[in-house]
């Protein structure tokens, strides 16, 4: 079984019309060793006792030894029991046969059991996953070493369709290939198909954004999205992409490209989400956020005085917000909603002040920070424009598209007094923040990053 399913995929690629798409074949291999895993047999203890721990049951047997264990055991395969060390008297020991042997191992409880990352419910689950791990690791050890090496993905992932329709529009063409269809070997569908099926008119953002992986618990049997392996397992079988939702084995997550593409029913909310994630997820350029409220702002609020510093209404700027969580880019901030600038203003701010990773990203704020106590000007903007080039491609659109904005800023400070040095103290610390967040390093970065952000607006022409 090993080998055929190996084979099915064997040099395979795959039409990049979504329309000529077929499923991939599942390899049902590991499935199979899973149903063929040992039971969990409980050796129960016939004495009543009254230091019993609470969590568990008759499987506790008390303080006996390794030996009586094995005695108890009886070679009955998948038969376990839980004892208390001699050794580590207050400590417990899950007594496990497997394979002719008894296996020891600590146990823990902390609310759930657990003897290693995985916590359960009960201890028959956590038997039950154990033999069902012990057993698929012992019968396939070779072949999950190897199960990696003739992945599905790079011939059928849904971002290689992705690629293709990025390279058709941009007039490049689309690379012809050989037409293969696959059939599948069982009824089990997969989230890859829906995200394989990519429209013809779909805009789709080219920035690179690595996957979100968490490990994840599957409800029935799942296979990996990399290399088209059934992920074995009662619980955390694997980990799954909480942008996009691709769901993989762990050791395969290692291999799995920066190709990630968010889908927008993922994605709860706009504020303190992933710039780059919430970029794609749209498929714009920037955060939708920033162009909304900067098209508002220049219509109607460059002349304002105080333009940034003024704080605006802090409960209508939390409305603003909840307002762009609940109706994306179809949130309404017209002058109609919030007559006061300041209140577009203050939540611009607030967007970029709760960002997880600053515009600015904490492995190029030291780069900035050096580039600032620099004393000869030419220097400075040449350092800072090397910093620049570091940004990932969403970050360093989105400083550019704002510098360029607050220079239009600066050309109304006769009727806004806002300089490119007041804004630059407005928006330094909230454009770049210390990766240690350590208050005094930041009390002492004030200056630097004030200087950084005049410096861009003033320089934004030659620096991006």
């Amino acid at each position: 079984m090993a080998a055929s399913s190996n084979s099915s995929l064997s040099g395979s690629s795959v039409s990049s019309d979504p329309e000529d798409y077929q499923p991939p074949i599942w390899k049902c291999y590991l499935y199979q060793l899973q149903q063929e895993a040992p039971r969990p047999k409980r050796i129960t203890c016939p004495l009543e006792m009254e230091n019993r721990p609470k969590y568990y049951g008759r499987e506790f047997h008390a303080m006996i030894s390794r030996e009586r264990a094995d005695e108890l055991l009886g070679g009955a395969e998948g038969g376990y029991l839980i004892r208390e060390s001699q050794r580590q008297p207050g400590t417990n020991t899950l007594a496990l046969r497997f394979a002719t042997q008894t296996l020891n191992y600590r146990l823990f409880y902390d609310g759930k059991h657990f003897v290693g990352e995985k916590r359960f419910e009960s201890i028959h689950d956590l038997v039950t996953d154990a033999l069902i791990t012990l057993y698929i690791e012992t019968k396939a050890a070779e072949y999950i070493a190897k199960m990696t090496t003739n992945p599905i993905y790079e011939h059928l992932g849904y971002t290689s369709l992705l690629r293709d329709k990025v390279t058709h529009r941009l007039g490049r063409g689309r690379p012809e290939g050989k037409r293969v269809t696959f059939q599948r070997d069982d009824k089990i569908s997969s989230p890859l198909v829906r995200r394989t099926a990519l429209r013809d008119g779909e805009k789709q953002c080219s920035y690179e954004k690595a996957h979100n992986f968490k490990v994840h618990t599957f409800r029935g049997p799942h296979w990996c999205e990399y290399c088209a392996n059934f992920m074995w397992g009662l619980i955390a079988q694997g980990v799954r992409c909480s942008d996009c939702g691709l769901n993989v084995h762990k050791q395969c997550s290692k291999l799995v490209p920066s190709d990630c593409q968010p889908d927008l029913r993922r994605i709860k909310k706009v504020f303190s989400c992933d710039l780059t994630t919430l970029v794609k997820a749209h498929n714009t350029q920037r955060p939708m956020v920033v162009d909304i409220c900067i098209r508002e702002i220049e219509q109607r609020g460059l002349q304002s005085e105080g333009l940034y510093r003024v704080s605006g209404f802090t409960e209508h700027i939390e409305d603003v917000k909840l307002a762009f969580d609940r109706d994306g880019d179809k949130a309404d901030i017209s002058a109609d909603m919030y007559a006061d600038i300041n209140t577009i203003a203050g939540a611009l701010k607030l967007y970029l002040r709760d960002l997880p990773i600053p515009v600015i990203t904490y492995d190029v704020y030291s780069k900035f920070i050096q580039a600032a106590k620099i004393t000869n000007p030419d220097a400075r903007l040449e350092a800072m424009h090397e910093g620049l080039l570091l940004l990932p491609p969403a970050h360093y659109e989105t400083l550019r598209y704002l510098m360029t904005h607050l220079k239009r800023v600066t050309m109304f400070e006769k009727d806004n007094f806002m300089n490119a040095e007041n804004l630059g103290i407005v928006f330094g610390p909230t454009l770049m923040q210390p990766p240690d967040q350590n208050t005094l390093a930041t009390l002492n970065d004030m200056r630097y990053q004030k200087l950084i952000i005049q410096l861009l607006i003033e320089h934004e022409d030659v620096l991006f």
